[in-house]
Order: structure tokens, then sequence, then C-alpha cells
């Protein structure tokens, strides 16, 4: 068989294949974009239409219910935090490290995981609040972080929202999780790692100077106000992939003035409003932030942000899986980041089910 090409096309971003580097990670993704020719055959569902009642007496995280744990919730009004009933980290374990067969390392790994639930309405997500709402949900956030923070045993936190059936979220009531552990796990420690090595290079962050060039170019630009801007990051693997970037260097949320915190509420409010309206469905997603360690160290080079993993890519039922090429080799996607940046950013700050 014969590898030789006779008619050459021009290399095109919006036509050929490529790759495109991560600068958060030095990773890699495989953009695809002729793909998007080709018929689809995939499996389609239709979404589900059900609204949910505002509040459940078979939810675990209503107002007044027992968990399953066995507590009974608080007559909450606002929002409501609880550590988990079943967590995945333990403070309450000895120290231990073992080396097997001089390859098979294993360590012991303390930590606390606590639930933010964002309202005692049942049937509210993040997109059907109001930005007020969502700024006393950024509070919680700020107490969390700071009071699991401040343990000298917690070297990292992390909150993080898995919304809807399709992310396994198992319980459909508002909410998200906290993990605040001994160690920095893997994503964040590969962010730190290129953090650290720009800002040793230039005294700058990372993405300060990547938020300038995005501003610029406007291409992948979704939404900005005087705080943040929203993109679909230039290397996003996700269809619908967005981050939420402070235009301020700033480690965390504990750095916001009140005007940040409320443009930050904003900024989200606006992000999960569009998803939503993409498909006119409850768009799921997994979200979080990342914020500098724990650790008492200073770090001048961490920028706080936000990341929206959404999976839906051609209809409310149909979802991008990570298969075959993308579980041996690297990510992969069709729609490239400007297309998907300009769907977005051609969508409704109203809510769908608010329009006329």
């Amino acid at each position: 068989m014969s590898l030789r090409t006779t008619n050459m096309q021009p290399f095109d971003a919006a036509r050929c294949p490529h790759r495109r580097r991560n600068i958060l990670t030095g990773e890699w993704v495989l953009v695809s974009p002729h793909r998007t020719q080709r018929p689809w055959q995939g499996e389609e569902a239709a979404p589900s239409a059900t609204r949910r009642p505002q509040y459940d007496p078979s939810c675990f995280l209503c107002p007044g219910n027992k968990r399953s744990g066995g507590e009974i919730n608080p007559p909450y009004d606002g929002t409501f935090v609880f550590t988990n009933d079943f967590p995945s980290l333990l403070m309450d374990i000895a120290p231990g490290k073992k080396t097997e067969h001089g390859l098979l390392q294993t360590k012991s790994e303390k930590g606390i995981c606590r639930v933010v639930n964002f309202s005692p309405r049942h049937d509210l997500t993040l997109a059907e609040m109001d930005a007020g709402h969502i700024t006393n949900i950024v509070g919680a956030w700020q107490q969390e972080y700071a009071s699991l923070g401040s343990h000298p045993k917690i070297n990292h936190v992390q909150i993080f929202e898995n919304k809807g059936a399709m992310m396994g979220n198992s319980n459909p009531h508002p909410h998200c999780q906290v993990w605040a552990q001994e160690s920095i796990p893997m994503e964040a420690r590969k962010e730190l790692q290129q953090f650290k090595k720009y800002y040793a290079n230039t005294k700058r962050s990372l993405l300060s100077a990547y938020v300038r060039v995005e501003r610029r170019v406007k291409e992948r630009l979704v939404y900005e106000n005087a705080s943040f801007v929203a993109v679909v990051p230039f290397w996003a693997v996700w269809p619908y992939e967005t981050m939420i970037i402070s235009r301020r260097t700033v480690g965390s949320l504990l750095r916001f003035t009140e005007k940040e915190k409320k443009e930050f509420a904003e900024a989200i409010r606006v992000v999960t409003v569009k998803y939503d309206n993409l498909f006119h469905t409850s768009f799921p997603y997994s979200s979080g932030m990342h914020q500098e360690p724990t650790d008492g160290r200073p770090h001048p080079e961490w920028h706080f942000h936000m990341h929206f993993y959404p999976p839906l890519l051609r209809s409310a039922s149909i979802k991008k899986f990570m298969v075959g090429y993308e579980m041996l080799g690297e990510p992969q996607r069709d729609i490239t980041p400007e297309y998907a940046a300009g769907v977005l950013r051609g969508l409704s700050t109203t809510h769908y089910t608010h329009s006329a």
C-alpha cells in the first residue's frame, strides 16, 4: 500500500487534523475537524422532560429528611454543609508506607470529604438560580476552603460538582463535594508544575498571559465581565468544555474582593444557562475549581480558574465517550474549540424555561 499523496492540501486548523498542547498540563489533544462531515450512527435516546418537585420526601439531601447515614438534615433555608456520610477519605488512620518487590508502592492518605447543598429546593440547578443565590454558595465554598485548608494535615482542597446521572450523580438535589487531602492530587500537581515553570521564567502568571491572548483574538471567548473571562480552552478535550479564569492573578476564592465574588457568581450563572440553552435540557457536566495548595507555602505562580467538563456532543442524548484511541493514545475531539465557543457565545443568557 502506497502512502504517497498526490493532492496535498494546505494546512488549515479549521479543516485539517492537528494536535494542540494543553499549557496547564503539558499534554496534547488530537483535533479532527474533517470528521464532522461523516454521517452519525451513534446511540440516541430521548432526553427526560420530567420536572422534579421542590421537595422530595425520599431525598437524602432535602431539609428535614433522614440521610443515608442516619443523620437528620436541619430545616435549612440556604446552603447546608455536612461531612460526607460515606467519605472516600478518612482522617483517623495511622501513617503507613510500603514498597513491594522494589516496584509497587502504597502510601496512606488522610483527608476529609464534605457535601455542600446549594439550596433547600430539590428542583433547582445553578443554571436556574440567580447570581445572588450563587454568590451565597461562593461564600460557603470560601468557608470550606478556609476551614479545611487551615488543618495542618491538609495540603489541597478540591471543590467539584458532578451534575446529572450521565456524570454519575446518584442524587439530583443541587449539591457539590469538597475533598480535602494530605497530598496534592495529580491533575492539580501537573498544573502546579506548569505554573511554576512559567513563573520562574517570566515572574508572571501563566493564565494571565493566556487571558490576554484570548481577549485579544476573541475566537474562543464565551463571556467576560470586569473580573472574569469564560473561554473554550484552546486545548479543550470535551466538546463544549469551558474554563472560567479570574482576570486578576489570585490564588484562591479567599482573595476575591466582594465585587469579584459577585462577578464570579454571574460568570457561573451565564455559563450554566448557556449549557442548558444549547440542547434545551438540564446539561450534565463535571466542574471544579483549581486553587492554590494549602501547604503553608507561598504560591505567587498560581492563578484561580474553574473547569467545566460536559459530555454532550450533538444533542441532549448523544454523549462523547473516551474510548479506543483516547484510552490508549491521547484525547481526541472533532469540533474545534473555536466552533464550540461560537455556538456558546451566540446563546442567550436567559434560561430557556424562562423565555417567552
